[in-house]
């Protein structure tokens, strides 16, 4: 039996994505008050943090056949809104040891809720013959973007992140319940075949040039969810609210981007639409490094959003199109090499914090936008308009290998 609102297939997907994220975001805006609360510094704050893209990491890899016995739609009804629970437990963890080994689990149900989430829209792209995933991920971003005014707001009011964070969970079942309640599973793009990626897949030369080029909006996107509202606190001494505000615009930028993604691709060139974001990325990073106000920081964090919104998915393309093996193994080490780059994000920007001060944390980002521009070539000349028709970015199923956490 199904409840909730009837609601198109492409639409449950969107409302899939923005619910998931509005519960995984709501802790961005506290953690200048849980770092406070510990009385811990920056470094060791992020390596409590590297819990959740552990734990995401273990799901990516080992979840998928548990998550097909279950049923999709089980598994989605009951995880978003655990997820939201797992976060309000996670608060009240006494120290950062604690913190690391709470976020643990938090980490397995957001590589489960990947898995779905990314396998649902690929699988809608096929019914629907047209691309929807770069327009699904900007909902998540629109999710997150919720969650920074939400967390932010709260914050200002004087509620702690326990409570804050107990009254998402509520929030996250209801949304649930009335947009997903009658969400069932689109249909599979191709009969299962015997061809399957393994569980580590060998990275060639050129998957290890997609990684090149993927790594700065990797690392420019954790540190603007991990640490702006960190950066804002610190550097100009902001309100929780600001920094709320300053985590609410870089999703905003985000999503509106990826909202408008797809068909910058279908009309222009894949590597010249990346060198275009690279750009903007880097000028944000710049601002943002040097900037003497709040607002012109909230500019530079605008503009990283704009430059990390559609990097991934077109090196996640451009892995697919590759010819030497199949495109699930070849897609499948592009996600998973990339995502072992990305644990190192959280404790490196806390490292470079604690003895170079927050600014440089962003500062460094600049040679790695500089060697993403120079690998940004291998994404192609061509615009990637076949990939809807063709499964291109999927798995030996005909399903889309999940890309990373925090990207949805």
């Amino acid at each position: 039996m199904t409840f909730g609102l009837k609601l198109a297939p492409q639409h449950r997907v969107y409302a899939g994505f923005a619910i998931y994220s509005f519960a995984m975001g709501n802790i961005f805006p506290r953690l200048p008050d849980i770092k406070h609360a510990m009385r811990i510094e920056d470094g060791t704050l992020g390596l409590a943090l590297i819990g959740t893209p552990i734990g995401t990491l273990i799901a990516l890899t080992l979840a998928t056949p548990i998550l097909e016995r279950i049923g999709f739609r089980r598994a989605l009804l009951w995880l978003v809104p655990l997820l939201a629970i797992a976060y309000a437990v996670a608060v009240h963890a006494p120290g950062p040891a604690a913190l690391f080994l709470m976020l643990l689990p938090v980490g397995l149900m957001i590589g489960s809720i990947e898995i779905i989430l990314n396998v649902e829209a690929d699988r809608t792209e096929f019914l629907l013959k047209r691309r929807i995933m770069n327009r699904a991920h900007s909902f998540w971003s629109i999710g997150f973007f919720g969650a920074g005014l939400f967390g932010g707001a709260l914050a200002h009011l004087g509620l702690s992140p326990q409570l804050h964070l107990v009254l998402v969970a509520p929030m996250v079942a209801v949304a649930m319940a009335l947009f997903l309640g009658g969400f069932e599973p689109a249909p599979a793009r191709f009969a299962a075949t015997a061809d399957k990626a393994p569980m580590f897949a060998r990275p060639t030369l050129p998957i290890l040039i997609l990684v090149a080029v993927t790594l700065s909006a990797m690392l420019m996107e954790g540190a603007s969810m991990d640490w702006s509202a960190i950066y804002m606190r610190t550097v100009f001494e902001s309100g929780p609210f600001v920094a709320g505000i300053t985590v609410a615009l870089f999703a905003f930028s985000q999503a509106t981007t990826r909202f408008f993604a797809d068909s910058f691709v279908d009309r222009h060139s894949p590597s010249g639409v990346a060198r275009v974001l690279l750009a903007t990325m880097a000028a944000g990073v710049v601002i943002v490094f040097f900037s003497p106000l709040p607002f012109v920081s909230m500019l530079g964090f605008a503009l990283m959003g704009i430059g990390c919104s559609a990097i991934f998915p077109l090196a996640i393309s451009a892995a697919a199109q590759m010819t030497d093996r199949s495109a699930a193994i070849n897609v499948a080490a592009l996600s998973q090499i990339s995502f072992v780059a990305f644990l190192l994000g959280p404790p490196l920007l806390g490292f470079v914090s604690d003895h170079w001060g927050i600014r440089s944390a962003y500062g460094i980002g600049i040679p790695f936008i500089v060697l993403s521009l120079a690998a940004a070539g291998a994404l192609g000349r061509r615009p990637s308009s076949n990939t809807v028709a063709d499964g291109a970015g999927s798995g030996s199923s005909g399903e889309r290998v999940p890309a990373r956490a925090y990207e949805a």
